[in-house]
């Protein structure tokens, strides 16, 4: 029984999808959306109406923002925009947020020219901008830009092929137009100037910059200077910018400078010192974040030529961290266990019996999990931990109540048959009334639902199949180790208690005569 229990609980926790925090129905959808390189804001604009109305038309939102010419992921840009929406309180509508992404996905697949993602807000705030996993394409070659993006679109093709990936996307884009300056370093010797004067200018008229503070009706403002837009919209708006030099004179900025079209990323990002390409993702339906970076590894070791690599951000490095630490905690709590046992049994041997017990309830934790569709999430890992002393809990009570029958001369089957009747009345009140106080969170609404589902789903079914299953087990196991421990040991069982009160009584009294 016990090694059909231990196959149930490694069967279990291997088909069970393994997450780190699970992604909480927040109430709220973010998007993020990017079209082609270069496109104005108003071509903008209209994809982000259209989308904003496709939002607005299911019906679980109850409002929406729209904004262009800024996103979450992708940042700032003429290209860029988002639409956040608001969903109805939880008693309101039947579906969470996961599945009204997926119909967002649906119903905007066939607005061409945009790469449009919904995510849910994380659950920790803090550690990255959406749920689902992050990483970091690194480049750590220091090569062409261009070849690292080819590199990292094909990897993103690959995950996009597998079932666990519902999307993996990148708000990098080698390809937007830009303007390269070459300074003619002769000339601006020649005219007494330096290259810093000049970039210092255009830094002003262009860019902006902040210049001092002032206070007027009690209140302190800044100044930011900068040309009027109409005198920098386009590159002619150059001869009418000048530069003083060293003796006063104004000199143009157009005659030291020339400017080059082409093409590159809107800003480069490093992580580990390296060029990096930041990537975000949502698991499938049906797949916890643990399946999806467990994917990511397998085809980054496939699909990512030398002098490329990856690096987990956000919460996913958090949790590839974290989850190498819990079966440490887990085996810790365990040894803990044994050698109070021991000491409290003064014994090697008996612990075991309470111990070996701990699986048939571990399994019951994974069963519910795996027929509730919960994920094996950093909730669960906090169950086992309870139910190791709850559980063992139980098997104490019968084994303690056991080894005190046999110390009284009673059998070592009578012991344990009489310790699991003695104490199945106790067992039974305090299990069913801890499984009874745990059903609100495993049937749980709203806020924080997934979080408490994932505790009351594991510890109920741990309990439940731990408690029926351990009336019997945990009497068999007593005898198996009572009778190990008898064996080997010299001492003797029965009286011990007893035979030391007369022998004490009895050396008292020799003393005394």
């Amino acid at each position: 029984g016990i090694l059909f229990f231990l196959g149930i609980l490694i069967w279990t926790m291997n088909t069970t999808p393994k997450g780190f925090v699970p992604n909480e129905d927040l109430g709220v959808v973010f998007s993020d959306i990017s079209l082609p390189a270069g496109t104005s804001l108003e071509e903008t604009k209209v994809i982000i109406t259209q989308i904003d109305k496709i939002v607005r038309d299911i019906p679980e939102v109850s409002s929406a923002l729209r904004i262009v010419g800024r996103s979450l992921i992708s940042g700032s840009g003429s290209s860029y925009g988002m639409v956040i929406s608001r969903l109805k309180p939880w008693n309101e509508r039947n579906r969470d947020v996961k599945a009204i992404i997926g119909e967002l996905f649906a119903k905007t697949a066939a607005i061409k020219g945009a790469k449009i993602i919904f995510f849910a807000p994380p659950t920790i705030q803090g550690f990255g901008t959406s749920g689902g996993f992050e990483f970091q394409l690194q480049d750590k070659t220091g090569g062409d830009i261009n070849k690292f993006n080819d590199v990292g679109n094909a990897f993103l093709a690959a995950l996009a092929k597998r079932p666990e990936i519902q999307y993996a996307s990148t708000s990098f884009n080698p390809n937007f137009p830009q303007y390269q300056i070459e300074v003619n370093v002769a000339k601006l010797k020649q005219a007494g100037l330096t290259v810093t004067d000049v970039l210092s200018v255009m830094q002003g008229y262009y860019g902006g910059v902040y210049a001092s503070n002032f206070n007027k009706f009690g209140k302190q403002f800044r100044v930011l200077y900068q040309a009027d837009a109409q005198y920098r919209a386009n590159q002619e708006g150059l001869n009418s910018i000048y530069v003083r030099n060293n003796k006063g004179v104004m000199a143009p900025v157009g005659e030291f400078i020339n400017l080059e079209k082409v093409y590159g990323p809107q800003a480069i990002s490093r992580f580990n010192l390296y060029t990096s390409i930041a990537v975000t993702g949502s698991p499938k339906a049906g797949f916890s974040s643990g399946d999806a970076l467990k994917a990511v590894q397998e085809e980054a070791a496939l699909h990512l030529p030398a002098g490329y690599s990856y690096e987990f951000s956000g919460l996913s490095r958090e949790e590839m961290a974290g989850g190498n630490q819990t079966v440490f905690i887990f085996l810790l709590c365990i040894v803990f266990v044994y050698f109070l046992l021991a000491a409290q049994y003064e014994s090697y041997l008996l612990p075991l019996s309470v111990l070996i017990s701990l699986p048939i309830g571990l399994a019951g934790v994974f069963i519910f999990d795996k027929i509730f569709t919960v994920d094996n999430n950093i909730y669960t890992q906090i169950t086992l931990i309870m139910l190791v002393g709850l559980l063992a809990k139980n098997a104490i009570l019968i084994v303690e109540y056991a080894i005190d029958r046999r110390r009284k001369g009673m059998s070592i089957v009578n012991a344990a048959i009489e310790g699991a009747t003695a104490r199945l009345r106790p067992i039974l009140m305090t299990s069913f009334a801890f499984i009874l106080g745990l059903l609100p969170l495993m049937l749980s609404t709203g806020v924080g639902a997934a979080g408490n589902k994932s505790i009351g789903t594991g510890a109920v079914g741990g309990m439940l199949i731990g408690t029926i299953f351990g009336i019997f087990v945990i009497p068999t196991l007593f005898i198996v180790f009572q009778t190990l421990q008898e064996k080997i040991s010299s001492k003797s069982p029965f009286n011990e208690g007893v035979t030391g009160e007369q022998d004490l009584i009895e050396s008292e009294a020799k003393s005394a005569h």
